[in-house]
């Protein structure tokens, strides 16, 4: 599975998206969510580039109501400090978009809702740099509380700002194929 992930992972990469998601991607959120339901896991997230697109996707999958009971949109500083009870200094210390901050997020996410599984994004989908980083930097972190391991993982997306946010959402699915 690892092999599968790390191809995927390398392709969403590099892939042009402007005409939309590759049909080779069309059904990995389906896989994944086909995951989840055979494993009998709980998956949340706390998104903050992609704005819910990736609860979105898992939400539009039927029967993901199994796996899947809610999460966060945290666009701003204040509201993952507030929401998610993340440590206003770890943003301070590391910005906003960064590893920790994608690996706090994902696994707040997971214990605020008692899912077995979160995901954090984080990263600047443009026009303009954000704290230093350039348009296409993001981090996903996916965190898996049933053995306690995580990933984070930073990508240098390239492509409009629709195409930074839905190269993450793929990639934050193949995380979680990768974690479960």
């Amino acid at each position: 599975m690892k092999d599968k992930v790390a191809e995927i992972l390398s392709t969403v990469e590099m892939a042009d998206f402007e005409s939309g998601v590759p049909v080779e991607f069309s059904n990995l959120a389906k896989q994944t969510v086909g995951l989840l339901k055979k494993k009998q896991l709980k998956i949340t997230a706390a998104e903050s580039l992609t704005a819910g697109m990736f609860q979105a996707t898992v939400a539009s999958i039927p029967g993901a109501s199994n796996v899947f009971d809610g999460g966060f949109v945290t666009y701003a500083d204040n509201v993952k400090i507030e929401l998610l009870g993340m440590d206003p200094q770890l943003i301070e210390q590391n910005t906003v978009v960064s590893a920790p901050v994608a690996r706090a997020m994902a696994n707040l996410s997971a214990k605020k809702l008692s899912a077995d599984i979160g995901v954090g994004f984080t990263g600047v989908a443009g026009p303009d740099p954000l704290e230093g980083n350039p348009v296409g930097t993001v981090f996903i972190g996916a965190y898996n509380g049933k053995d306690n391991t995580e990933i984070v993982k930073e990508f240098h997306f390239t492509g409009s700002r629709q195409a930074i946010r839905e190269k993450s959402v793929l990639c934050g699915f193949a995380l979680v194929q990768e974690i479960i």
